[in-house]
């Protein structure tokens, strides 16, 4: 779980580096982390589990897994890779709205008043009407339909094999986004290969290990850990962009991390 978070903050590191430093279209990268996932994902996918593509649901989530890593991408091109990751996380807190709405899970005040201050920490970070940017606002759109989408994931879940999920999420946002890849395709050279390859390969790996520590030790456990992803863009931008918080990002930082080891105390 640990090496799946600091993967996926590397991936999107690696992503920001082929924006800023490359010109790429961050639809293209976009594009380029779905493809190279789905190639490295399908041999290892049995036929059975091609089934999973007769499920509305599996559609509906790769629709919003490319509209979600589509305007990550955009974002991380725009703001540094902590702030974009500390705003994408209001899909957590929407995910648990839509749980309690539409799945009639019980709410519990104390989880309640956590995600709230989580909440206080992203307005903090974002800043809207002082601080505001584009970029914050692609974050903002990239973590609503993850919050969406992992609504729709855990009831999904109880309907197909994990790797039927991964590979259908993988395929089909490729397909969406190839003719915005196509409008955008680069001229490639080694260097830009070899970033596409860890974007795609760590963002896939990253979610590779966090459905095999699913499977071997329980959610409530495993929650916490999620917010390591937090600690490794800031390690990432910091060691890679040369950027740092300022004080009010540590502060909203500090209340997302509060919120999220709380909560995921609570759930234990």
């Amino acid at each position: 779980m640990l090496l799946g978070m600091m993967l996926i903050p590397a991936g999107d590191a690696a992503s920001k580096l082929l924006s800023n430093n490359h010109g790429f279209h961050p639809y293209f990268i976009a594009w380029a982390r779905f493809a190279l996932g789905s190639m490295l994902v399908l041999p290892f996918i049995s036929k059975n589990s091609l089934t999973v593509f007769r499920n509305p649901l599996a559609w509906i989530r790769g629709v919003l897994l490319a509209v979600g890593i589509s305007a990550i991408t955009l974002a991380l091109s725009l703001e540094d890779l902590t702030s974009v990751f500390a705003v994408f996380f209001v899909g957590p807190i929407i995910s648990y709205i839509l749980a309690v709405v539409f799945l009639k899970e019980t709410i519990n005040l104390h989880r309640s008043i956590l995600l709230l201050l989580g909440f206080c920490g992203i307005l903090i970070i974002a800043r809207p009407g002082f601080g505001f940017t584009l970029g914050l606002g692609f974050a903002l759109i990239a973590g609503t339909a993850y919050g969406v989408f992992l609504t729709l994931s855990r009831v999904a879940a109880s309907q197909e094999s994990a790797k039927g999920l991964l590979i259908s999420q993988m395929v089909i946002a490729a397909v969406i986004t190839t003719p915005m890849a196509l409008l955008n395709w680069p001229t490639q050279n080694l260097d830009t290969l070899g970033l596409i390859a860890v974007s795609g390969t760590f963002s896939m790996l990253g979610n590779l290990f966090l459905i095999l520590a699913y499977a071997r030790a329980p959610a409530t456990r495993l929650a916490p850990f999620v917010y390591f992803q937090l600690l490794g863009a800031l390690f990432f931008g910091w060691m890679i962009f040369g950027t740092w918080p300022d004080f009010w990002g540590i502060l909203g930082l500090g209340l997302l991390i509060i919120s999220g080891f709380g909560s995921a105390f609570l759930r234990r």
